[in-house]
């Protein structure tokens, strides 16, 4: 394997973070060209004194003099802003570009870093989840590669590995339940955000956390999935496996299924997608059977998670559907997040918001971005009138 050049987009995230413990671990490897934040300077500061990148970029404009100062002499190049972020991914040196960015904010650089030829370690799924067929459509054109780096779409990219002759029965995804697995509506109404913020096996931000309690997270990865592995939605199926070890499996027309299995940790499916198509040996804690002597699987409960319902009709119903369902929960998340609504109130946010707004039925990617912020606004005038 060749040394590859890497930007790190959301590089101060908690994928980012390990992402980069990654390319430690791998100096002969990997090597940082381009990392990014949003708003965490000081971390984004001490990033870039470590890796020595060609570029940073700080998106909030408001910290750009506090960033350049410190880099300063130090052959770092400094630039903030969205444009700047979407301008970085056309380096020539850039072999790929992991795009952990969360939320919709991530599409733009994904297009463009599409356009210029750069393969993606994607583990911003709103990217496809908002614009999945014109996603597709780019990387078909441009003939570059998508890496899955969310666990499950991982596991079923690695399941796939030479089986391209053979034709998928249907992907089952699994999910941990969160930490309201097995619930009722009754113990639920009175979730606060700190209950939702523990989960169970995996840890991650805020907002994927929350994702994952209300399955919405789920949701959304059923959409990727449909363009990831070009699927039907029928052909997609959702199992609750609390223990987290099975992270997917593929079924094919034979009936043979086959599985991907590890610990939940998620710096296994990062370096698969920054060191693809070679598996490189690293110091990862094994997976030892003994100490899971069961794992189980059962139904994913979508009268009481209805966000997981959600995602399968917005597939149904095509046109601007997921690009809505995305935008609304975006702003429910944040509202639950700040004491503005209830754990239910989310599902009920984003139901009404997707009655609200008539469906598109072809957007282009600037109607899909004017659409994002449409929904924003209608949602969080929802918020107000509760």
């Amino acid at each position: 394997m060749k040394k590859k050049n890497i930007a790190v987009l959301g590089s101060t995230g908690c994928i980012g973070t390990q992402a980069l413990e990654v390319v430690r671990a791998l100096p002969d490897l990997l090597e940082i060209a381009v990392l990014s934040a949003a708003d965490n300077a000081d971390l984004l500061i001490a990033q870039a004194l470590e890796f020595k990148p060609k570029a940073v970029v700080i998106v909030n404009n408001k910290h750009y003099r506090r960033v350049q100062e410190a880099l300063f002499n130090s052959g770092v190049a400094v630039l903030a802003g969205t444009q700047a972020l979407e301008e970085v991914v056309e380096y020539e040196e850039l072999d790929v570009v992991l795009n952990a960015i969360v939320g919709a904010a991530g599409l733009r650089p994904t297009v463009n870093a599409i356009k210029h030829g750069k393969d993606i370690a994607l583990a911003n799924k709103e990217t496809l989840v908002v614009a999945g067929k014109l996603m597709m459509d780019l990387v078909e054109k441009h003939q570059v590669k998508i890496l899955p780096v969310d666990s499950e779409h991982s596991a079923i990219f690695q399941c796939l590995y030479g089986e391209a002759d053979n034709a998928i029965e249907k992907i089952i995804l699994t999910a941990s339940g969160g930490p309201f697995r097995g619930k009722d509506r009754q113990f639920l109404n009175g979730i606060t955000k700190e209950q939702a913020l523990k989960h169970p096996n995996w840890v991650m931000g805020a907002k994927i956390t929350i994702d994952s309690a209300t399955l919405m997270n789920k949701g959304l990865e059923v959409i990727e999935a449909k363009w990831l592995f070009d699927i039907d939605m029928d052909q997609i199926e959702v199992v609750v496996h609390p223990q987290s070890i099975v992270h997917s499996l593929v079924q094919f027309t034979d009936g043979s299924i086959k599985a991907q299995l590890g610990l939940h940790d998620m710096k296994l499916p990062i370096q698969n997608a920054l060191t693809y198509p070679y598996r490189q040996k690293n110091r990862f804690e094994r997976f030892d059977f003994s100490n899971f002597p069961t794992l189980s699987f059962e139904k994913a409960d979508m009268d009481t998670f209805r966000n997981l319902g959600f995602a399968y009709q917005c597939l149904l119903d095509g046109g601007d559907r997921s690009c809505v369902l995305n935008a609304a929960n975006e702003v429910a998340v944040d509202a639950f997040l700040h004491d503005k609504i209830s754990f239910f109130g989310m599902s009920d946010l984003i139901e009404t918001t997707l009655c609200q707004l008539n469906k598109v039925e072809a957007p282009s990617l600037e109607d899909l971005l004017a659409i994002d912020l449409e929904t924003r606004k209608v949602a969080r005038d929802l918020i107000k009138g509760i």
